[in-house]
């Protein structure tokens, strides 16, 4: 119970000094009804004899699960011990038998001394049932059977067991087959699981290899009996406090030492700890198990006897509990209801007043009184006009209380001003309802007044807000317009909407994609499948999806928009779709025309390489035709003389025929490559691209003696690209190496250039196809690297500065990237490489 606000202001204004806690308390307990105390002196004992209660049954079960941990971790350290005894004895047995293992392995010893030491072993070692020597094709080459085992038998003491001995264990495999075979493999030692012989003996073998010059020549198997490494290795001592059990995989128990010990017997809250035997480590698990050493909780006497005890006096504290309250019930049904009319009254926001027929006032609340700065006591009672009525007002107040006599107030309430106490004033809303009594006559009139001065303002900013909003909207050049997407109605237009489209929803329609010769223009039209219809689905998640902008082409307008859209939800709660809409008609024409110009600069550059090359063709073509000049003008004077035969006269037309069609492959080359055409991307292999280009450029080449090595990786993926775009590229970087290494009067070692193709992978490129330009010339200039690639920029006197920008621009356009880097060795620049980059999808060779 805690004690109310209100009583803890009434005792320190009583006290005049702040109080004590103790003195707080004893205030406060004073305050309290004798109902209230009496409650509080019953609860008193209940709860502390339930807290006495749970005290002791914590306590008993705390010291009990102190001894269940003290005696689970004996447990895990006494399974441990045996566990370390039991491995250090199969470690030593295990060494003994690798120096056996050798000694036979190496000839040292016969069957018979086999026989002699494993009876040694034997002897000294009980926990062995049989030693014995297997061949390669495991047949038995000697074998010793313990004394105190004979009786019962081994695998491999005698002839090998049938198939089903292996099985009578509920095993799916021949356990010492297992062990020979995994032996032989391994070439190490191997334990094979626990399993019970043709007599019912729980035995683990153990195979050690015998290799002799990296072959293998059968093993030296021991045999153990699990019931013997059980009762000779673990120590007395551990047998005495806890009981020892050995499990196989499954979990059954192949020996244990519980027998050992009368009159005991495991618990039976399975109070144990397993851990894996090793070197066996395969199957075979040592178990630990607690004995019962100390009753449980429930029979305890004396925690019984505790909880009657307990359960009496509880028993007791409740009847009289029960008593009292009956007692407090009328008491507490009167305080709830006063409490809560009190409590009603003086936590409503809104003030309440009353008047009797005559217009006196009869009630006001505090929240009236809080509003108008005025008590209670200078309230109730007065007459119109009442102190709080503006002055400026009188008159205007006095009609409104007539009419609320009347009772003409409509429902919706009236607004008017009030002051406050101090002159300050304020917007309110006042209700007005009769009031009627408990017989049904009205006995006056009702009046619940709400400030609304705040909301007010807000709603005289909102509307000033949405008048801003919608001058900005008007004045915008953009088209803005809002549409139902269940009706289609048009919700909203902008001046620019209204000017190209006029005051209905086709123009959005047309925005949203539909065409031009549709009539309707509702949204939510079935048979419109250009526009979204999302009627029915959530309203949140779709206002708060965008669109990317695309661009739509008004024929009526003959204008380009960029149109932008957005669903919202509208101020009625329906779902609308906004589209604002700007003229691009003036940048679409624009890019239009650059992208011709920039067709037109392709093939002009084109042209100027032919013309920069025209020496070099001219060169070109005079060879063939010189040939068949000279051809010509000896077929003349030898048919002249009669010295020429049909044979001869073949001969000589077909090597005229062979120049003429090497100058017409020239001239068909060079007239594909400056032909004007449109750009189209196709699919193109690199080796054909770069064939063609290194065709054209040779005739360059030759004329400046510059030499070129082509390397093309094999199986490249095809390039979507336009072939013509690309091979200009590759020829403009070709014949600028051949420029630059002429320029630079190198010597013949170093007039060369190399243009590589290879498969590359970028993290941000993907996957890509690499051309490289690699020439041994005196490299480019730093000032130089950053400008190349504007228009209009060249290092050469002649050069008209539109190459370079040309060849980025292509391979821009065809989403790759172009780089020019100086090659160095030490601080000198030995030669320039340009690289170019086209995307592909590189799939991996399976």
């Amino acid at each position: 119970m805690s004690m109310p606000h209100s009583e803890f202001r009434l005792s320190t204004h009583e006290t005049g000094s702040p109080p004590s806690k103790r003195r707080l308390l004893r205030a406060w307990w004073r305050r309290q009804s004798p109902a209230r105390q009496d409650r509080f002196a019953t609860l008193g004992p209940l709860v502390s004899v339930l807290l006495f209660l749970a005290a002791i049954i914590t306590a008993f079960w705390y010291l009990r699960i102190e001894e269940i941990e003290r005696e689970q971790e004996s447990v895990k350290r006494d399974t441990e011990v045996a566990q370390q005894q039991i491995r250090l004895r199969l470690i030593e047995n295990q060494e003994q038998l690798v120096r056996l293992a050798r000694e036979v392995a190496t000839g040292a010893i016969d069957a018979d001394e086999f026989i002699g030491q494993a009876t040694t072993l034997a002897r000294e070692r009980p926990e062995l049932v049989s030693l014995s020597w297997l061949l390669a094709d495991r047949t038995r080459h000697a074998s010793h059977v313990s004394p105190s085992h004979s009786f019962m038998g081994s695998r491999y003491a005698e002839a090998p067991a049938p198939a089903s001995a292996a099985s009578a264990d509920g095993m799916a495999r021949n356990e010492p087959e297992w062990a020979f075979d995994t032996a032989r493999e391994l070439r190490l030692p191997v334990y094979s699981r626990p399993y019970a012989t043709e007599t019912g003996l729980h035995v683990v073998q153990v195979h050690v290899p015998l290799v002799d010059r990296a072959t293998f020549a059968g093993t030296v198997v021991a045999e153990y009996s699990v019931e013997a490494l059980l009762r000779y290795f673990v120590p007395t001592e551990v047998a005495n406090r806890h009981g020892m059990m050995l499990l196989d995989a499954n979990g059954r128990v192949l020996a244990s030492t519980v027998s050992r010990a009368p009159g005991r017997e495991p618990r039976r809250d399975a109070l144990h700890h397993d851990i894996p035997v090793a070197p066996v480590g395969n199957g075979l698990i040592l178990r630990g198990v607690g004995y019962r050493t100390s009753v449980g909780l429930i029979s305890n006497t004396l925690f019984w006897m505790v909880t009657a005890l307990s359960v009496l006096t509880v028993w007791m504290l409740l009847g009289t509990w029960r008593h009292m309250r009956r007692r407090l019930q009328v008491q507490q049904a009167l305080v709830a209801e006063t409490n809560f009319r009190r409590a009603m009254e003086n936590s409503m926001l809104t003030g309440m007043r009353a008047m009797d027929m005559e217009g006196r006032i009869t009630y006001v609340n505090a929240a009236y009184c809080s509003m108008t700065g005025f008590s209670e006591a200078e309230l109730v009672g007065r007459t119109p006009p009442f102190p709080h009525w503006p002055p400026d007002r009188m008159e205007e107040s006095r009609r409104l209380f007539e009419q609320e006599l009347q009772g003409r107030s409509p429902p919706g309430g009236i607004e008017v001003k009030v002051m406050r106490k101090d002159g300050t004033q304020f917007d309110a809303r006042m209700y007005v309802s009769p009031l009627i009594d408990a017989k049904g006559h009205q006995t006056g009139w009702m009046t619940s007044m709400t400030n609304i001065t705040e909301a007010k303002r807000i709603r005289d900013q909102l509307s000033a807000s949405h008048e801003r909003f919608t001058t900005v909207l008007e004045g915008l050049d953009a088209a803005v317009s809002v549409v139902s997407v269940q009706q289609g109605e048009l919700l909203f237009a902008n001046r620019s909407y209204r000017l190209w489209f006029g005051t209905d929803g086709k123009g959005h329609a047309l925005l949203a994609g539909a065409r031009e010769s549709e009539s309707a223009p509702a949204l939510s039209d079935a048979d419109d499948e250009s526009v979204d219809h999302f009627g029915g689905l959530p309203t949140q998640e779709l206002t708060e999806t965008g669109s990317d902008p695309r661009e739509v082409y008004v024929e009526s307008l003959g204008r380009w928009f960029d149109v932008r859209s957005r669903y919202l939800q509208w101020t009625d709660g329906r779902l609308a779709q906004m589209l604002i809409a700007t003229d691009v008609t003036a940048r679409v024409r624009a890019e239009e025309q650059a992208a011709r110009q920039a067709d037109q600069a392709q093939i002009t550059s084109r042209l100027i390489t032919m013309g920069e090359m025209a020496s070099s063709v001219a060169h070109e073509l005079n060879q063939p035709l010189t040939a068949i000049s000279n051809y010509c003008n000896g077929i003349i004077s030898r048919v002249k003389a009669g010295a020429m035969n049909d044979a001869e006269l073949l001969a000589a037309l077909e090597k005229t025929a062979k120049q003429a069609q090497r100058a017409g492959q020239i001239i068909h080359r060079i007239r594909a490559f400056v032909k004007k055409s449109e750009p189209q991307r196709q699919p193109a292999q690199a080796r054909e691209i770069v064939d063609d280009a290194v065709e054209l450029a040779m005739i360059e080449l030759r004329r400046r003696h510059v030499s070129i090595h082509t390397y093309v990786a094999q199986r490249l993926p095809q390039l979507m690209v336009d072939p013509i775009l690309i091979e200009q590229v590759l020829l403009n970087l070709l014949k600028n190496a051949a420029e630059a290494i002429d320029s630079a009067k190198l010597p013949p070692s170093r007039r060369n250039i190399e243009l590589r193709v290879v498969p590359r992978h970028t993290p941000d490129e993907g996957g890509v196809i690499e051309f490289s330009v690699t020439d041994s010339g005196p490299g480019l200039k730093e000032e130089v690297l950053g400008r190349m690639y504007e228009a209009f920029f060249s290092t050469k006197s002649d050069g008209l500065g539109i190459g370079l920008s040309l060849c980025r621009s292509i391979i821009e356009s065809h989403h790759g990237r172009i780089r020019a880097e100086n090659l160095y060795n030490g601080p000198s620049v030995v030669g320039c490489r340009f690289s170019f980059t086209l995307p592909v999808e590189i799939s991996n060779p399976s």
